[in-house]
């Protein structure tokens, strides 16, 4: 039977929108989970912090251990690690979700905002990913996600956003490279992206209202990403997955109940030809 029961679920970036939903969905089965991210303090503009994501993950029927941790720094990242296994025992899962967004031309985008979003982005995940490797190698079917699109290499989808572009497809090359690299250890290493647009704090700072009208919830993404991370790992790896084209795959006909406003048009998300 499919689960993540007792599974230890390191999760980068989920005080809120889809690595919460992700964290949600897994603690459902009785999941551990591990929320770092750098908001301890109730944000202004944003909602949710490590322990209000921590309460609704013990609310949901997991344990959760919010631990305030900046991924483009490696020593917090090595000491939430830390944290973790000293509290769960071992890590079995890594989803790297944490990410930042600027979509901005080149002669708009600072090197500041270029290098939060390297250092997030494809960094963090790197730094993520490497101090979780010890534990996961020793785990039982582990699994590394990262919240990626496919590598498409059109110039529309580089045009107008560089630097984001960049930031994200080092996600996705993480993907590519650790997959074959630790095929033969039975880690699995993949990615999951949504076809459309998602109601996120993000979508909401890009597109306003009416974007998040023409969104799915987070909650279509915990759902696909709970189908790959309960897959067995030395048979699936390697693998851009898109949202719908998970459930769709595993039975999942009624994608209508994801859409924020019933029988919306649905923006698609970008990087998707």
């Amino acid at each position: 039977m499919r689960t993540l029961k007792d599974k230890v679920i390191f999760i980068s970036g989920a005080s809120r929108g889809i690595g919460l939903a992700m964290a949600k969905r897994a603690a459902r089965d009785g999941a551990k989970v591990a929320i770092a991210a750098k908001t301890a303090e109730p944000h202004p503009k944003l909602p949710g912090t490590i322990y209000t994501a921590a309460k609704e993950i013990e609310a949901a029927g997991g344990q959760a251990l919010p631990v305030l941790c900046d991924i483009r720094f490696e020593d917090q990242v090595i000491a939430a690690v830390q944290q973790t296994v000293e509290k769960f025992g071992g890590i079995d899962i890594c989803i790297n979700n944490a990410s930042a967004i600027s979509l901005t031309g080149t002669l708009e985008t600072s090197m500041k905002k270029y290098d939060l979003m390297n250092g997030i982005n494809a960094r963090g995940t790197y730094l993520v990913s490497q101090a979780c490797l010890p534990y996961l190698l020793k785990a039982k079917n582990p699994h590394i996600l990262n919240n990626s699109p496919p590598l498409n290499m059109a110039p529309k989808w580089f045009s107008g956003h560089v630097a984001y572009t960049m930031a994200k497809y080092g996600m996705s090359m993480c993907v590519l490279g650790m997959a074959e690299e630790f095929r033969a250890q039975g880690v699995a290493v993949n990615a999951i992206w949504p076809r459309t647009t998602i109601a996120t704090a993000a979508m909401q700072m890009v597109g306003g209202t009416e974007a998040m009208e023409a969104s799915r919830s987070p909650d279509i993404m915990a759902d696909a990403a709970w189908w790959i991370l309960t897959e067995d790992s030395k048979r699936f790896t390697g693998q851009f997955c898109i949202d719908e084209e998970v459930l769709k795959k595993n039975g999942v006909t009624d994608l209508d109940r994801y859409a924020m406003v019933k029988g919306a048009p649905l923006l698609p998300d970008y990087f998707l030809d």
